[in-house]
């Protein structure tokens, strides 16, 4: 039996009149008329009795009502929780940042998420560019805001929340610290640390295999922590693009940071498992895009 039939009976069995049913069920007369003659050819037997002035009834309908109708109301009832469930915001969400900018942002989301929905709780994490994807796959983590670009099947990502100006990271004691400025060109110049975990489409934006003249750019890939991969360059083995943020987080002797402008700014933003998407995780991403436009304007 169809849920529309089981509905048309169950209505007009309450109006007893066949156009206020076809108005409560945005049809017309004739198709209630239809829907009804159908379901007692089913069943072998009228369900109600016609007259020109009245509908009513008959003893087989009102016990078909009566048996009918409990097991309707509790697929409803169901339903409604399901959706209730659904739609509710509510327990705990996991997130992870890659870099210390954009942790920022991730506290200031959470703490407004938390005033707005006091009965979730909000679990912050750093991530290891070494294994950028791994734990949002495997079901450890529900977002997080890294590297764009994002190019991982099973990811749904969202817009950009900061685009910030490239810097070259390289030992204290090379040539290059010395200049007030670095250029693609100079990425020959050194072998370029690059971190193995995030994206392709990373790697052919900032990773470049060649400079803008054709020079060979060395790669040394790396599957350590960023704060691990700081020692490396300060131990002169290599240089690495960051965003100039970094100074602003990290202070050492041991590596210098020189502005990049020729080379393509770095992007941020949110992704999360597509099928994991729930009205809690849009509610936290719609969150952090709020706290990234108030914090945008002081990176």
């Amino acid at each position: 039996m169809e849920r529309h039939e089981i509905e048309t009976f169950l209505i007009l069995a309450e109006e007893l009149h066949f156009a206020r049913t076809a108005e409560r069920l945005r049809v017309s007369p004739g198709r209630v008329s239809q829907t009804i003659k159908k379901l007692e050819r089913r069943i072998n037997g009228p369900l109600f009795e016609r007259t020109s002035r009245q509908v009513v009834l008959t003893p087989l309908g009102r016990r078909f009502r009566d048996e009918l109708l409990p097991g309707y109301r509790q697929i409803q009832d169901a339903i409604r929780n399901a959706t209730a469930a659904a739609s509710s915001i509510a327990g705990t969400i996991r997130v992870a940042f890659s870099a210390p900018w954009n942790g920022k942002v991730l506290v200031r989301a959470a703490d407004a998420f938390r005033a707005e929905h006091p009965h979730c709780e909000v679990r912050i994490t750093e991530m290891s560019l070494a294994d950028s994807y791994g734990p949002i796959k495997a079901g450890e983590i529900d977002l997080q805001v890294s590297e764009f670009p994002i190019d991982e099947p099973g990811l749904t990502t969202g817009r950009v929340l900061f685009s910030l100006a490239a810097a070259l990271l390289v030992p204290a004691d090379h040539p290059l610290a010395r200049q007030d400025t670095a250029s693609l060109e100079d990425l020959a110049r050194a072998p370029l640390i690059t971190f193995s975990g995030l994206s392709r489409g990373f790697h052919e934006t900032h990773y470049p295999r060649h400079t803008p003249s054709g020079a060979v750019i060395e790669h040394l890939p790396v599957t350590m922590t960023f704060h691990e991969t700081l020692g490396l360059i300060g131990a002169g083995k290599g240089v690495t693009v960051v965003s100039g943020l970094l100074e602003q987080y990290h202070r050492r002797d041991d590596f210098a940071l020189i502005p990049l402008p020729d080379a393509p700014p770095l992007e941020y933003g949110l992704a999360w498992p597509t099928a994991r998407e729930t009205p809690t995780v849009r509610a936290f991403a719609h969150a952090i895009h709020r706290a990234a436009t108030e914090i945008a304007g002081d990176m």
